[in-house]
């Protein structure tokens, strides 16, 4: 008997795509908690994945497998005003930050009343997590190994989504000016839901 209620048919669903996937995961049956791994590329090469089943929705959460010091004030308040910053503008989920244990993730809900997630849902879920984690692990490593202030580290993010959009649009054309650079690249973090 379950030790939770949860959605045996969401909880197929989320089977059966890791499953198609190969993917090496646990599944706790008394509770509907899935659990696996993920390599990233990133300063944080792998994240914990819980992707958590209830009655009408999945809860997925991106474990970080390192935290900043409780012990520590003036770096858990660092870490928390990094967090708050990169959650700023997101579309999807946001990063959680404990302060009883420094623990960071990252959460993304899928809303499952009256209708079963697709294949491309639980993918979409799954990749954003790591998206948000290759985007911003520089920062929280920066935070926690360096000393970096939350403004200096969000900035540095922020700098390398930059450079690597101009890198890709430098390759479509050669001969774009400064200024329609500028532009396109405005239009396409706006599109992303990111801020240029």
């Amino acid at each position: 008997m379950k030790k939770f209620t949860y959605s045996d048919e969401i909880a197929a669903v989320v089977k059966q795509f890791l499953d198609v996937g190969n993917w090496n995961y646990s599944f706790d049956e008394n509770c509907g908690i899935f659990g696996f791994g993920l390599s990233i590329k990133s300063r944080i090469q792998e994240i914990k994945y819980l992707v958590v089943v209830k009655d009408d929705e999945i809860v997925f959460y991106g474990i970080c497998p390192i935290g900043a010091d409780r012990d520590d004030a003036e770096m858990m308040a660092r870490m928390a005003e990094f967090l708050c910053r990169a959650n700023y503008g997101l579309k999807n989920g946001s990063f959680e930050f404990d302060f009883c244990d420094g623990e960071i993730r990252y959460k993304s809900f899928v809303d499952c009343d009256g209708a079963l997630p697709s294949a491309k849902v639980i993918k979409n879920s799954i990749c954003c997590i790591g998206a948000m984690y290759e985007r911003y692990a520089q920062g929280i490593v920066d935070i926690i190994f360096d000393g970096y202030s939350a403004k200096d580290a969000i900035a540095k993010c922020e700098k390398a989504l930059e450079e690597e959009l101009r890198s890709l649009f430098s390759e479509l054309d050669k001969d774009a000016e400064d200024e329609d650079m500028k532009e396109m690249l405005a239009r396409l973090a706006e599109r992303m839901g990111m801020f240029y």
